[in-house]
């Protein structure tokens, strides 16, 4: 088991979340992927985007539904300060997780998180569990609560 899996069975045993982790063999890199392999529409994926704060050592997360692009500018009047793109190395360093494995719990460092208001239309969404083979289910108001993100418009 890779250590960015332990890391957030960890976090969701200290949360008290009790999901079942879906291993899928072929990924799920894309939110397309995702919701092929786990039988869901492609607006029940979250897709955690992050951006880096311009200037600082410091991410912002955006838990985004799968169907849905961040608006940068509406990204960056959120957070209140400029935004750019985070690299993958820099995602990695920050989070401790590779692209497309981003989980919205159990991050090395602090992170803001914002939650994609669409996500809440849904009885069930799915996360990346720290590897872009592995999710879980979740109520998109618990993880909302578990996650301490941010209900917003920042979608295009």
């Amino acid at each position: 088991m890779s250590k960015s899996l332990k890391r957030v069975l960890a976090e969701m045993e200290t949360l008290g979340l009790q999901c079942e982790i879906v291993h899928k063999p072929d990924g799920t890199l894309t939110a397309q992927d995702a919701a092929n392999g786990l039988g869901c529409t492609v607006g029940q994926i979250v897709k955690s985007i992050l951006f880096r704060v311009a200037g600082r050592d410091e991410h912002v997360l955006f838990l985004t539904s799968g169907d849905n692009r961040v608006n940068p500018a509406k990204a960056a009047a959120l957070a209140g300060c400029a935004l750019e793109r985070a690299d993958a190395a820099s995602i990695r360093a920050w989070t401790g997780f590779a692209i497309g494995g981003v989980s919205p719990f159990g991050h090395l460092n602090p992170v803001r998180k914002f939650l994609d208001e669409d996500l809440l239309q849904y009885d069930v969404v799915w996360a990346a569990a720290g590897t872009p083979n592995h999710n879980f289910a979740i109520n998109p108001k618990a993880l909302r609560d578990v996650a301490g993100a941010t209900v917003a418009a920042f979608t295009a």
